[in-house]
């Protein structure tokens, strides 16, 4: 089958999210442009590296004076973690659902990022993972290459940018809490903690 390229130049919006219930959950990533809505499913630690590297991104330029990226900073007043029925208008403020029809265009096996310095503008791409179930490198994938994985690609400003990073930073944060003692996450009847010998943590 011929690879799929979806392209959004810029998304009118570009989100991570997440369905179910913490221990139990599937993650995506969501770009829309009008009608046309593309997710692409991936694991939280996948999410959790990339809202970490684009954080640093953003980070980065604006120490170098780049224009529109405004520096990492608390927000005025906390947002609440994402819940299933919240709604939100600003980039920034962005906690609401996943758009429908939430059709897996494929899942993610790798995810790079990168900045247009002529354009302004932040890079996002995620490729689906080989037939084995393994990530391919970026940089051996030629994008003109009509049997490669398939692809997505998000340019988007900085701003937008700094609002998934903040949702995202969120969705993470919203699932299982962590044990006290190994770190592990805590299941709502507890789990069963090394550092206890074995028994339950709750």
């Amino acid at each position: 089958m011929p690879r799929r390229r979806y392209i959004f130049d810029p998304p009118d919006r570009f989100v991570a999210g997440a369905i179910g219930e913490p221990g139990d959950r599937a993650f995506f990533l969501q770009a829309r442009e009008g009608r046309r809505v593309v997710s692409v499913a991936l694991e939280k630690v996948q999410v959790a590296v990339l809202t970490e590297r684009l954080g640093a991104l953003l980070e980065e330029l604006g120490r170098r004076g780049v224009p529109d990226v405004e520096p990492e900073g608390e927000p005025e007043e906390p947002l609440p973690p994402i819940g299933l029925a919240d709604v939100g208008d600003d980039a920034g403020d962005d906690v609401g659902m996943l758009d429908e029809p939430l059709n897996e265009a494929f899942r993610a096996g790798s995810l790079t990022l990168g900045w247009d310095g002529g354009a302004g503008r932040v890079l996002v791409e995620a490729r689906a993972q080989d037939e084995d179930g393994e990530a391919i490198d970026p940089d051996e994938d030629d994008d003109e290459d009509e049997d490669g994985p398939d692809l997505l690609r998000v340019r988007m400003t900085a701003a937008a940018a700094r609002g998934f990073v903040e949702r995202a930073a969120r969705i993470v944060a919203a699932g299982r809490p962590p044990c006290p003692l190994c770190g592990a996450p805590l299941d709502p009847l507890g789990h069963i903690c090394p550092r206890r010998n074995g028994h339950y943590v709750n």
